[in-house]
């Protein structure tokens, strides 16, 4: 039997349950997954939390590393012993997105990986990044991701681009760390001054406490001598994007990616005509996109910033952590006792 975490409708953290269900054997082009950790996301904590909870029982949590103990018939890519991590989109395996909303993802549409062991098929997974621990690899389906098709897919960070991140969550950080491998300038915004401090160890080249300085946007611009920021990872939305648009270059690119303040706001027209920006709505990525970032991290030291590891019964614990704000980087999960 596998231990297994079900949120029931509407969701809550009164309504998280810890249960067993039965293992089940891969079928053709199947795997069967011990998995050893997860990680938290803001859509997780939205299922979890009732803000968009299930309409039936439901395993939540997008992210699940582990190790293939099973394959069934028909599957070449995976073996016993491969250390593997899940993909977002499992039905999107390449090109162009096509896929609409969360009908699809783990812990959402469909059950995810908040349990011990799990059969899904081969292109539910890929394999994960050499020499990473499981908790580090349950980073990247959603946070890794996101940020890696951001600045790489739908646009070209290179050396002397200008990037700009907001906070010190996942999706940022990750940004951060990429946009230096890129060889790129990153400014970084917080309303931590502590948390600023530690940006500046991970590479930020310049940082901006919101708190203290409101129009850090026009502040951003200054710091590019007045030319702009060449790619924005927009987290925090209603309330944050008027300063980004402030902020970024003539032809830039604003990637839109977070609700943290809100999910709806005013949008001025002019400014967008006046600098032509791209804004882009980023809905994690596929998993081609996903096996080139991990191409690309066994060819790089970059490794994610873990806060901190909950055992699985905990998770909401987890989850009221994530509430707090306390935390810098990935908050996970280890789902084997």
């Amino acid at each position: 039997m596998v231990r297994t975490i079900v949120v029931r409708p509407p969701g809550g953290f009164e309504n998280v349950t810890i249960t067993e269900q039965a293992a089940r054997a891969p079928a053709h082009g199947e795997i069967r997954v011990k998995l050893h950790a997860s990680s938290l996301n803001y859509h997780d904590y939205a299922v979890v939390s009732g803000m968009w909870g299930p309409t039936v029982p439901r395993i939540p949590m997008a992210d699940g590393a582990g190790e293939v103990i099973e394959v069934g018939a028909g599957v070449t890519e995976f073996a016993p012993g491969d250390r593997v991590v899940s993909t977002f989109f499992p039905t999107w395996l390449a090109g162009a997105p096509h896929v609409i909303g969360f009908t699809t993802v783990p812990g959402d549409g469909v059950d995810g990986y908040a349990r011990e062991d799990v059969t899904a098929p081969a292109t539910s997974f890929t394999h994960a990044p050499r020499g990473w621990t499981h908790a580090e690899a349950a980073t990247l389906t959603t946070a890794g991701l996101t940020a890696w098709r951001s600045l790489f897919v739908d646009d070209q960070v290179r050396p002397g681009s200008t990037v700009l991140v907001q906070g010190t969550g996942g999706v940022s950080i990750f940004a951060l760390q990429f946009a230096k491998m890129a060889g790129a300038t990153v400014i970084a915004t917080s309303s931590s001054d502590e948390k600023l401090e530690r940006l500046r160890e991970l590479g930020a080249d310049h940082l901006i406490n919101y708190r203290h300085d409101p129009a850090w946007g026009k502040t951003a611009w200054e710091l590019t001598g007045g030319t702009g920021v060449d790619h924005i990872i927009e987290v925090g939305g209603a309330r944050t994007l008027e300063q980004s648009m402030e902020a970024v270059r003539v032809g830039g690119h604003i990637s839109t990616i977070g609700i943290l303040s809100g999910v709806s706001g005013q949008l001025e027209i002019v400014p967008m005509l006046l600098k032509q920006f791209r804004l882009q709505g980023v809905l994690v990525g596929c998993r081609a996109d996903q096996q080139a970032m991990i191409r690309a991290f066994d060819g790089n030291a970059i490794r994610p910033v873990i806060d901190r590891i909950f055992p699985l019964e905990n998770i909401v614990d987890a989850f009221r952590y994530q509430e707090s704000n306390r935390h810098f980087g990935k908050i996970c999960l280890d789902c084997q006792k």
